[in-house]
């Protein structure tokens, strides 16, 4: 096995994430099988319970896994399905080595940091990089690990331990490291120092970077390279530029450009592993319709507008995974994507009041987009808001999707404004309330908070008599469909009846033909939504379908774009891959 670790200085945020993935898309290339850890060296068993406004969205995988929103990127990047053990914390690592002790595993030891915890990682690490992660079914020939924050960090002292000796045990030409780190420019000037002492400390811990990845506004000066090669003793071929880009898609490219993939090859002996022709060609071909829809991202003159109403919109990394889907549905549509944040809050009329100048902005958003998007999100504030925006959606036949939350949100104003249960609402927003059209799913522990909810891959059964729905025909007139879901509520099945005779059509439903997954509204252009989260399986060169016909539609494109879809046989980057062939089905590799 071989190991590239990508570690971070000077400041978190700066891409760490980007560019791990964009690494392993561009190992994929050759024809390499590639997976991925990311190292969070937070105290949570995993981030189910943290605040998407202070840590961004929390991703959900297909066993259930509620992990680290850079999980989302490879998956994106790398079209491979990981597992909750791909992402390691701090937690997880101790609650492993206690749960040891406790059953007598040490034999009587004192427990240390070393070597207990740091072995822990290490063997950790070396088990789930083992793990196929792909429809090949067979084990990755290099393993991409991120490490979360930034070197120096008191609670990354036991990783980068860890690392240090994962180094060793691994040995030659099996492991390599890219330090990432940030070059400002401060009065015009850009700054060498910052980098240079980021290098020293990690040195210091024992570490060793081979590549240093600068993160900068625009191209660095040749004197800048020059001297982070002398002062941090490597050459300058192995300081790489990563400049911001149009499109964090063209990082790639941009890392090809800089001779990444050689300098892999050298440091990771790449040539000792023998790739079958097939993989090798799958990954040049690939790469083709990678640069062909991401490369040029000015080709797009025409813009699809979308209002994103949601309660979380101060930190846009909170719905990262639906951002992405918009982006993966506008590149499919040949469209650039203008999103219009709105804070619900904004929507309701209390707002009016307290301040009218937000109150009126908020509401021109709305009924300027194009189609109106409200996202998941839990608890009561500002639900109002999005029952306002929905209404509006549904009266003026704007596109609307909405995602779990959305979706909740829809059939309360439907039953409200449509079906005359004029105090319609959720359990979640008042327990005590007389018509819960959302109630707390029955199986779910009310006394606990993580890992308690609804979780993972499941499947969702498209009714009889939905053969018109806009949907199913985007999933191909499938029966079955598998999407990823996380919520504790859902629609209480005693009104379903009232719903349906008044026009709303649950067209999706789970296995048992009790939970409502998919709610359609016939003499509109585009009413969806569904309790599942699509945004988590959505691929650039695959766009997750509720997205794509939202987008479509949105852009009046839907019929174009169903054409290629509805027989299963859609060229996912159709028109705009430069005479390149689009790929077939769902599998991007």
């Amino acid at each position: 096995m071989k190991y590239v670790l990508v570690s971070g200085g000077v400041i978190s945020g700066v891409g760490k994430g980007i560019i791990a993935s964009s690494t392993g898309l561009l190992l994929k290339t050759i024809g390499l099988k590639v997976s991925s850890i990311k190292v969070d060296p937070y105290l949570n068993v995993d981030a189910g319970t943290m605040n998407p406004k202070e840590h961004g969205e929390v991703f959900v995988l297909s066993d259930g896994g509620e992990v680290d929103l850079d999980l989302g990127n490879y998956e994106r990047y790398l079209n491979i399905t990981l597992t909750r053990d791909n992402n390691i914390t701090t937690g997880k690592i101790y609650q492993h080595v206690i749960e040891r002790e406790r059953k007598g595993d040490y034999l009587g030891k004192t427990v240390q940091v070393v070597p207990h915890i740091t072995d822990a990682i290490q063997s950790w690490i070396e088990r789930v990089a083992r793990v196929p992660v792909d429809d090949t079914n067979e084990e990755p020939d290099v393993c991409i690990i991120e490490l979360g924050g930034t070197v120096g960090d008191m609670e990354s002292a036991p990783f980068i331990e860890a690392m240090s000796q994962l180094r060793r045990r691994a040995g030659k030409d099996n492991f390599m490291q890219i330090h990432v780190s940030y070059v400002p420019v401060i009065h015009g000037e850009q700054k060498t120092k910052p980098t240079q002492r980021a290098i020293k400390d990690v040195r210091m811990a024992g570490m060793i970077p081979d590549l240093i990845a600068c993160r900068c506004e625009g191209e660095l000066d040749a004197s800048a390279i020059e001297k982070i090669a002398h002062f941090c003793q490597v050459e300058t071929e192995q300081v790489v530029v990563v400049k911001d880009m149009p499109s964090i898609y063209q990082v790639p490219m941009l890392l090809e450009q800089q001779k990444l993939i050689p300098m892999v090859r050298q440091f990771l002996a790449l040539d000792q592993i023998t790739v079958a022709p097939a993989m090798t060609d799958k990954g040049r071909h690939t790469w083709a319709q990678w640069q062909s829809l991401t490369g040029h991202d000015t080709r797009f003159h025409d813009s699809v507008t979308i209002a994103l109403v949601g309660k979380y919109v101060e930190l846009q990394d909170s719905y990262l995974s639906v951002i992405k889907s918009l982006e993966h549905a506008t590149m499919r549509c040949r469209k650039k994507l203008d999103i219009r944040w709105v804070d619900s809050d904004h929507l309701e009329p209390k707002c009016q009041v307290s301040n009218p100048a937000k109150y009126h902005d908020a509401w021109h958003k709305v009924v300027q987009a194009a189609g109106i998007l409200v996202p998941g999100g839990f608890g009561q504030r500002a639900t109002e808001g999005m029952i306002a925006a929905a209404k509006w959606a549904r009266e003026n036949k704007k596109p609307y999707l909405g995602i779990c939350l959305g979706m909740q949100i829809a059939v309360i104003e439907y039953a409200r404004n449509v079906c005359g249960i004029s105090d319609a609402t959720s359990e979640e927003f008042d327990g005590q309330a007389a018509n819960k059209l959302i109630m707390f799913m029955p199986e779910v522990d009310k006394t606990t908070m993580g890992a308690s909810m609804r979780l993972g891959l499941r499947p969702t059964l498209f009714q009889p008599g939905s053969e018109w729905s806009r949907l199913r025909a985007l999933y191909a007139g499938k029966d079955t469909i598998l999407e990823r879901h996380r919520h504790r509520y859902e629609v209480n099945p005693d009104y379903i009846a009232t719903l349906e005779k008044g026009g709303l059509s649950f067209v999706g439903k789970d296995e048992a033909g009790v939970r409502m997954e998919v709610i359609e509204i016939k003499d509109h252009p585009w009413f969806v939504a569904v309790q599942f989260h699509p945004e988590y399986l959505s691929r650039v060169l695959d766009p997750s379908r509720p997205y794509l016909g939202f987008v479509a539609a949105s852009a009046g494109m839907l019929e174009e774009i169903t054409r290629d879809y509805q027989h299963g046989s859609a060229r996912s980057v159709e028109g705009i891959t430069n005479g390149v062939d689009g790929i077939k089905g769902s599998s991007m590799f």
